[in-house]
């Protein structure tokens, strides 16, 4: 009675809650620019992103505003909602710059209306800080020295370039002292000003950044030939590429052997022909006697500032992109691993190949319980290679075990040829190659000697592998994401923003699939929209004190889940057998008056028997807005709850292809050019995918040769986890490369 008593103050205090957050909306809309630019940019409507900015804004999370919020944002999707939440903590920083900027030049009093216009304007960083640029904060510069030296008066002069006779010298005198000797020195000093106030200029830095992008080639020489010893980059020993087509991956690799030493990486720009336009734009009157000094000051400005300034800035950028384009793509990978459906019900032999400390056998059940585990050497230097069969033999036989998971590592395909025999002998099984990424430092990890504390740490490895085929997505959860390794040059990307993408993509799928939430381990439960890692570990304490949970009421009891954290996870923790049936659907609480309604017009009682029918029948005879406005219930929302409630106990899992279970082996002696083979698609990158058709080597398939049009983008055509069917082209068994063709 209690539970339900406070489950009715959480809807009331949600009533209240949303109340609240309208009139944050309406504030919003007649207030805030950043939302009509916002609004602009996307090409929605003004009160979606206003809606969608107040929810984020009172601690939302995506995943909960995505799937629960759908009439308040107009069915944004997730993607939508996350860069309208990126998009918006931008422009709120851009702003907090700008006051920043601001404030600091007024400092100087050097803030002119113009200035302070051009900054309340600008729509980027980079904007803001060109404009900053010549009232900032430097080190001592030659420009610097020259000021110290009262010489900015004669660089005024020079500049104005207003005086047509007499000489250098008659203009220059007045200003020499101890620390300007020479007339030659007062005009150094004076050119020394003038080539940084060209330098610093904000619409020059704005025009000549521009034509480098778009004129400028990216080259690269060789700079140590002993750093390369196997030829990695022997196609960048002499390159070059126009700056603004170079495809992002070829930016890292540029990136990577310029690190290691091997590559010497600089912009080429047409430099003359900007010094000749910037000389026509800052000499104003050739007739003058200083238009010379103002044509030096120019080049040297160029050469020595400006150019140099130029190149930093547009690598960078071009970095920046080319790493936020290996993160997308990481992600999208990571995605579809997540993805990938699970091997229910079967017992799962599980095993880490290796040489010398020989191949660990972890025997795990089908609800992920340790069964058995051994060490086995088949391998040299042991080779011990009939026993080692007859130990496989006799755990497959004792415990009835289905399939066997090799890891990918050290002596895996070695390993694949002893699973294959004992398989032949056996006449039953099948064997699974598992990526191994990450193991190790699972293995290593607290949560593992939590889950598995009577085990080693390469054993704790095995059963990992056997757990990744069984459930990848519960499994792969237990590891930081960047170690799972379905990316490119993922190491050399920027760190934190690479961790908070990965962080993105899991806590998407984690929510998209659902969780039990009485078989979840923390490490899954914390991905739950709402939920941190300290409410994960007490909804698991409190489970183990309390028992299984029987309906969702029951999670206000867990410490530190409140009335907030309710409402963003409750409907993503599942209770498959609890007390209510919509415990286990995707159906959130606050719907389930609804749901009652709904069951009253579907003459639904006690069991709800046949509702996948009612609900089909109930559609067939009415149109989704009917029902709506009979239950008095948003179309998005009402739509949700009939596919749950049509498809209970659905995991969006099961409807992708099983992975490919094998029982011989394929060697790349055996490849001959047109076989055409099944295989499971391992990594998808900017050139194309890695495919792994049984053999030890993955092959790949060139972008050219995924389909009979022209692809742009493979992730457009092919994803992480995809079986498909590859022809053989060409097989270099000396290098171990084979090449594919999805084009039958």
């Amino acid at each position: 009675m209690l539970q339900t008593l406070i489950f009715s103050l959480v809807l009331v205090w949600w009533d209240k809650r949303q109340d609240q957050i309208e009139g944050n909306v309406k504030e919003s809309m007649t207030e805030n620019p950043l939302i009509t630019l916002i609004t602009r940019e996307m090409s929605l409507t003004l009160e979606q992103v206003a809606r969608t900015a107040a929810l984020l804004d009172d601690g939302n999370t995506v995943p909960f505003i995505a799937r629960y919020r759908k009439e308040v944002t107009g069915s944004l999707d997730e993607t939508q909602i996350r860069h309208i939440q990126e998009r918006l903590a931008y422009l709120r920083n851009l702003e907090a710059r700008k006051d920043t900027v601001l404030r600091s030049i007024a400092g100087q009093d050097k803030l002119t209306p113009e200035l302070e216009a051009a900054i309340r304007t600008a729509t980027t960083l980079q904007q803001v800080e060109d404009l900053y640029l010549p009232y900032r904060p430097k080190r001592r510069t030659r420009a610097t020295l020259a000021r110290e030296r009262g010489l900015e008066p004669l660089a005024e002069v020079v500049l104005a370039q207003e005086v047509t006779t007499g000489t250098l010298e008659q203009h220059a005198m007045p200003f020499l002292s101890d620390q300007v000797p020479t007339v030659a020195d007062a005009c150094a000093g004076a050119r020394d000003i003038v080539a940084e106030r060209v330098a610093e200029d904000a619409e020059v830095r704005r025009r000549v950044r521009q034509q480098t992008h778009e004129q400028g080639l990216i080259a690269s020489t060789l700079a140590d030939p002993a750093a390369d010893p196997q030829g990695k980059y022997r196609l960048y020993y002499e390159y070059a590429e126009r700056l603004g087509a170079i495809p992002p991956h070829r930016v890292l690799a540029l990136n990577r052997g310029e690190q290691e030493g091997v590559l010497r990486v600089s912009i080429q720009a047409p430099d003359e022909k900007y010094i000749a336009a910037l000389q026509r734009r800052f000499v104003t009157n050739p007739a003058s006697i200083f238009a010379e000094e103002v044509r030096m000051a120019v080049a040297d400005g160029y050469h020595r500032l400006l150019a140099p300034s130029i190149e930093r800035g547009l690598r960078r950028t071009h970095n920046e992109t080319a790493g936020e384009h290996a993160i997308r793509v990481f992600a999208t990978n990571l995605r579809h691993l997540l993805l990938r459906p699970p091997l229910r019900g079967r017992t799962v032999v599980g095993i880490d190949p290796g040489y010398r400390t020989g191949c660990k056998v972890a025997v795990v059940g089908p609800t992920g319980k340790m069964l058995d585990t051994v060490t086995i050497y088949p391998h040299e230097p042991q080779r011990d290679w009939e026993e080692a069969k007859a130990i496989l033999r006799h755990l497959i036989e004792k415990h009835s075990a289905e399939v066997m998971a090799i890891g990918n590592g050290t002596a895996s395909r070695e390993t694949e040829v002893l699973a294959a025999e004992v398989i032949d002998e056996l006449g039953r099984c099948a064997y699974v190659i598992v990526s191994e990424a990450g193991a190790s430092v699972y293995s290593a990890s607290e949560l593992a000697r939590q889950e598995l504390p009577h085990l080693d740490v390469s054993m704790r490895g095995a059963a990992s592998i056997a757990r990744r085929l069984q459930d990848p997505l519960a499994e792969l959860v237990k590891i930081e994401p960047r170690s799972i390794g379905v990316g490119l040059y993922q190491h050399d990307v920027n760190q934190n923003h690479l961790a908070q993408a990965l962080d993105a993509v899991v806590e998407s799928v984690v929510n998209y699939v659902g969780v039990d939430v009485n078989t979840a381990s923390p490490a899954l439960l914390r991905y739950v929209a709402g939920i941190n890692r300290r409410v994960a570990e007490n909804i698991v304490a409190y489970r183990d004190e309390h028992g299984p949970f029987r309906t969702r009421r029951r999670f206000l009891k867990v410490k530190g889940l409140g009335e907030k954290a309710f409402r963003q996870a409750a409907g993503f923790l599942r209770i498959p057998d609890g007390d209510d049936p919509l415990d286990s659907t995707s159906i959130h609480p606050e719907s389930y008056p609804v749901v009652e309604r709904l069951f009253i017009l579907m003459e639904v009682r006690g069991e709800k028997p046949d509702l996948a029918e009612r609900v089909r029948r109930l559609r067939a005879e009415h149109d989704l807005s009917t029902l709506a406005e009979l239950l008095d219930v948003g179309e998005p929302t009402l739509a949700d709850i009939l596919e749950a409630l049509s498809r209970p106990g659905r995991d969006p899992r099961d409807e992708l292809p099983p992975p490919i279970l094998r029982r011989d082996v394929l060697k790349i002696e055996d490849l001959q050019d047109g076989m055409v083979l099944k295989g499971t698609v391992r990594n998808v990158v900017d050139f194309g995918a890695f495919v792994d058709i049984g053999v030890k080597q993955d092959g790949l398939v060139h972008v050219s040769e995924m389909a009979d049009h022209y692809v742009r983008d493979p992730l457009d055509v092919i994803s992480v986890g995809d079986v498909v069917d590859v022809r053989v082209i060409n097989v270099d068994v000396e290098r171990g490369r084979i090449g594919l063709s999805m084009r039958l």
